[in-house]
């Protein structure tokens, strides 16, 4: 009786550290993905600052030109 009790516990013991080790794995697979996302993100805003300070000094042009009287308008 006694060495199936310890079998039971050791066989309990080894089934409730693979579950753990699964949900580690997964974690860490939800960080990568999480870290991805950022990565992209930060990507887009950049991109999207260059696209607006792109506009913003073709604008700035457009009044200089307008100020300075050069523009074709």
């Amino acid at each position: 009786m006694k060495k199936l009790s310890l079998v039971l516990l050791a066989a309990v013991f080894t089934l409730s550290i693979y579950s753990c080790r699964e949900t580690t794995e997964n974690n860490e697979t939800n960080v990568d993905d999480v870290e991805a996302e950022f990565e992209e993100a930060g990507q887009e805003i950049e991109e999207g600052a260059e696209e607006v300070g792109n506009e913003i000094e073709a604008g700035a042009e457009e009044v200089e030109a307008e100020v300075e009287g050069t523009d074709d308008i």
